[in-house]
């Protein structure tokens, strides 16, 4: 799981500080989105993707916010403890500022993807400031610029990683803290899969949301990864629903559905469209030609980056 920065990364806010996307015609998924009351309907890209004309000119077209695919998380953009190489993220930031693109981080603090240094830390004095410092210079540099941020990818059991296993769930509330210092403005959220229906996990999440937010509200909205199998969104609106419950923003931060069903599409942005919580939907690639789930063809553009009958559907459901 992941703490959005929101803790594992930032959730999006607009590109620049003080910047407000210049209105479009409708012609795209994210302005029928948009007209139907949500934030946005975002993509994920970085340099490897954003080079590829054929993906720039449906990014631009159909979708209104950008997420780092892998440029923010913790071994691109910190690989060496207290040298930042923000070469990527700035690539990202900058084209989202050229197309009017809203930005969503991705992400603060998560198991997977970590150098070396920081999974070799056992002192948790050191665990503590290395998270602070990182999440200070991430959050700072793009301070204003974002929507939101996903601090965390992390479960509400708190899988075995050297953050669970040096400070305990202390992290959480620690990384969301230093996400909150290091940019005031953007909206904080925490990330996970298998949210995908009203299971112990979803439950475990806002037990744990709730905890955190005991005090001060350091949480501010759930990201459910939704990473689905075909048939798989039976169960989605009833835990949008329940994450909702919480009064905390929901938002589905990685679509992809396996052969891309139109039946299943339908009913996730379906489910959204009913939440009033819920804001924003963001699909994780656009071509099935650079999904990390190529083999299951689970977008709505396929390889040859033509729209697939699940797109005409949302198209025609957002009408």
């Amino acid at each position: 799981m992941q703490v959005l920065l929101a803790l594992v990364s930032f959730a999006l806010s607009v590109a620049r500080a003080g910047a407000v996307p210049a209105p479009r015609q409708l012609s795209g998924l994210n302005d029928l989105f948009v007209a139907k009351g949500k934030l946005f309907w975002g993509n994920i890209g970085d340099s490897n993707t954003l080079s590829i004309s054929s993906n720039t000119e449906v990014l631009t077209s159909e979708f209104g916010a950008l997420t780092p695919e892998n440029s923010m998380k913790w071994e691109s953009i910190e690989p060496t403890q207290g040298s930042f190489s923000f070469t990527g993220a700035d690539a990202l930031v900058d084209f989202a500022n050229s197309n009017c693109l809203m930005v969503r981080g991705h992400t603060l603090v998560w198991h997977s993807q970590l150098p070396a240094y920081v999974s070799a830390i056992s002192d948790a004095a050191t665990l503590t400031s290395v998270i602070q410092s990182h999440i200070a210079g991430v959050a700072g540099r793009y301070a204003g610029q974002f929507y939101g941020h996903e601090v965390l990818n992390e479960d509400g059991t708190l899988r075995s990683s050297v953050f669970s296993n040096v400070l305990g769930d202390s992290f959480i509330a620690t990384a969301f803290e230093a996400a909150r210092a290091a940019d005031s403005t953007a909206k904080l959220y925490i990330n996970d899969f298998n949210l995908d229906s009203n299971n112990a996990k979803v439950q475990a999440m806002v037990a744990l949301v709730k905890k955190v937010n005991s005090g001060t509200q350091l949480i501010d909205g759930i990201g459910t990864q939704t990473h689905l199998s075909a048939g798989g969104s039976s169960g989605v609106a009833d835990a949008i629903t329940t994450l909702a419950s919480t009064g905390l923003e929901v938002a589905i931060t990685e679509l992809d559905i396996a052969s891309a069903p139109t039946a299943d599409y339908v009913a996730v942005a379906q489910a959204c469209l009913d939440e009033p919580r819920c804001v924003s939907i963001t699909s994780w690639g656009v071509s099935d030609a650079n999904s990390w789930r190529a083999s299951e063809t689970p977008l709505l553009f396929d390889s040859s980056f033509a729209p697939k009958d699940a797109y005409d559907a949302l198209v025609s459901l957002l009408l």
